[in-house]
Order: C-alpha cells, then sequence, then structure tokens
C-alpha cells in the first residue's frame, strides 16, 4: 500500500510542481507583456477559474497534500532513517514552501486583484494596482516553485531507493 500511495503522492506533487514552474516561466512572463489593464483582466480570467474550484485542479492541489501526508504516515515506521529523512523533508518542503505560500501570501494578492474593478480606474490607478500584485506574486510564486520541484526530487529519490 505505501509504494501506491508514494507513486500517488509523486505523480500529484510533480503535477503541482509543473504548474507552478508553468506559471514562473510561461504564463507570468507571458502576461507581464500587456498593458496595466489586459495584464489585470488575464490575471482575473485564469484565476476564476481556480476560485470556481475547478475540479481537477482542486483534485490535483488538495490530493497532492493529503497523498503525500498518508505516505509519510503509512511510510515512517517501514523505511530506514535516509528514507524518513527524504519523506519528512518532502512533506515539510510540502505544506512549509508551497501550501503556506499560498495560502499567505498568493491568494491574498489574487483575491486583491481579483477585486480591482480596471474599468474604474484611471491609468495610473491600474499601474498601483499592478505594482501592488505583480513583483511580490512572482517572488512568492518562484519561492513555491523551487519548493515544490524539491518535494518532487525528494519523493522520485525515495523511489528509486525502494
Amino acid at each position: 500500500m505505501f509504494e501506491i500511495v508514494l507513486i500517488m503522492a509523486t505523480f500529484l506533487c510533480s503535477l503541482v510542481a509543473g504548474f507552478l514552474f508553468a506559471f514562473a516561466v510561461v504564463v507570468m512572463p507571458g502576461i507581464r507583456r500587456l498593458p496595466d489593464a489586459a495584464f489585470i483582466r488575464a490575471f482575473q480570467a485564469m484565476d476564476r477559474v481556480i476560485q470556481r474550484n475547478q475540479p481537477l485542479f482542486i483534485m490535483v492541489w488538495v490530493g497532492s497534500a493529503l497523498a503525500l501526508l498518508a505516505a509519510a504516515a503509512l511510510g515512517f515506521g517501514r523505511l530506514d532513517q535516509s528514507g524518513r529523512v527524504l519523506i519528512i523533508g518532502a512533506t515539510l518542503a510540502c505544506f512549509l514552501g508551497v501550501q503556506l505560500p499560498t495560502v499567505a501570501v498568493n491568494i491574498p494578492l489574487n483575491n486583491a486583484i481579483k477585486s480591482v474593478d480596471v474599468d474604474a480606474l484611471d491609468g495610473a490607478a491600474q499601474t498601483i494596482a499592478r505594482e501592488a500584485f505583480e513583483p511580490r506574486w512572482i517572488r512568492w510564486n518562484a519561492f513555491r516553485t523551487v519548493a515544490a520541484c524539491a518535494v518532487s526530487g525528494l519523493l522520485l529519490v525515495q523511489l528509486f531507493r525502494l
């Protein structure tokens, strides 16, 4: 059972890492080139898909954390010291490096930009709204991306050790 759960956790955590990576290297650099109003609208449109609990996204995002917790619980008693370090390291990186920044930083930023009424703002106010959002969101997404890739890497190492 542990092996199946570990494979599932590795797969789901790798999908999360890929999602964050895609935002870091494709999505945000792509919309960065847009004028302020178009940038805000584009991000609002993408975020609406996520905020409306898109089922596949929720399944992957929440499922990755739950599967990793299950793998850590199931594997703790049967893994050697190195294996326990890998699985606990992956779990800590997931929750402290991906989940916590998402809840504490990125979601509040998403909610703030979501509430911006682009049509009610002049150009200067649009620029201020974007500048309050974009640099901090990108910085924390880069942090989450590195952490998520570390989670996947640690889990892959553990899989190869089995």
